[in-house]
């Protein structure tokens, strides 16, 4: 039981770490469009990403698919980078891409994530001989923290609406464009690594 609560641990901290902000960001750009009244559409978006990092994450450190950490980096800025622009293209618009779409676009780049995840996980089991007890109790440490963050988010938003009492979408705009911004300089940082592999 105590190696369970040390993964577990070990998985909030490491998406609730603010040195490593990408995943946060990415977060913060994937809710921003949506408020506690409809929850619900992004219950099943963060299910759809679940499903896809849970995957990734579970193959990677299994061995299964072996990737490169550095090209995994760039690609988690670029995922960003693209869910801001839906966002800022969707500004105005009372409609946004079909639900299947998206739930689409959110698998693929939690498979991506997962991937991140588990270039931390890999180096810290080392030689471990048992996969299984570790793996589910980072993952659910992941997805503990992944609630807390997104729980934050939406309070967040709704206090943002009550106080400066802006309509949603603006609040959505504004940090879209921030998480655009953001990803770019991710992206061009991480450049150079990408190059080097």
């Amino acid at each position: 039981m105590q190696d369970f609560w040390l993964w577990f641990t070990t998985g909030i901290t490491h998406i609730t770490d603010l040195t490593g902000n990408d995943h946060i960001l990415f977060l913060m750009v994937l809710c921003v469009p949506y408020s506690w009244q409809n929850g619900k559409q992004l219950l099943w978006l963060i299910t759809a990403f679940t499903i896809g990092h849970s995957l990734s994450l579970a193959l990677s450190v299994l061995g299964i698919v072996k990737v490169n950490s550095n090209a995994v980096e760039w690609l988690i800025a670029l995922s960003i980078l693209i869910l801001a622009l839906q966002n800022i293209l969707r500004f105005g618009l009372n409609q946004g891409a079909s639900k299947s779409f998206q739930y689409g676009l959110t698998t693929l780049f939690g498979l991506i994530h997962g991937l991140g995840f588990s270039t931390l996980l890999r180096a810290m089991l080392g030689k471990t001989e048992s996969l299984a007890m570790p793996l589910f109790s980072f993952n659910l440490g992941l997805e503990f923290g992944q609630i807390m963050i997104l729980a934050a988010i939406l309070a967040f938003g709704m206090l943002w609406t009550n106080l400066l009492h802006w309509p949603d979408k603006f609040r959505n705009l504004s940090f879209s464009l921030l998480a655009l911004v953001l990803s770019l300089a991710m992206l061009i940082d991480r450049f150079p690594q990408l190059k080097t592999t």
